[in-house]
């Protein structure tokens, strides 16, 4: 082993954890691409521009969900690293 190495043993759990907030987390990102995308699309017809507003609106409150799902993890992770190490 390479002297510059640092061995980590996170354990099965906490890699289906992290996975799984990763997962929330990609598919968040995809809701938002989803919603700004339509959004614009709608927003090219003066009768569907209302729609699209509202489309901008949900994309806007995905983005909101990024820093809550990543905060969600870190508390997770964390106590589920400090009930491991009782």
């Amino acid at each position: 082993m390479c002297p510059n190495k640092t061995k980590i043993d996170l354990g099965s759990d906490r890699i289906v954890i992290e996975k799984r907030y990763r997962a929330l987390s990609a598919l968040n990102d995809l809701l938002i691409g989803i919603w700004f995308l339509a959004g614009s699309i709608l927003f090219f017809y003066d009768s569907l521009m209302t729609v699209g507003t509202w489309f901008f609106v949900a994309g806007s409150v995905e983005l909101i969900f990024r820093p809550v799902i990543k905060l969600t993890e870190l508390i997770h992770v964390k106590r589920f690293s400090s009930r491991d190490a009782s």
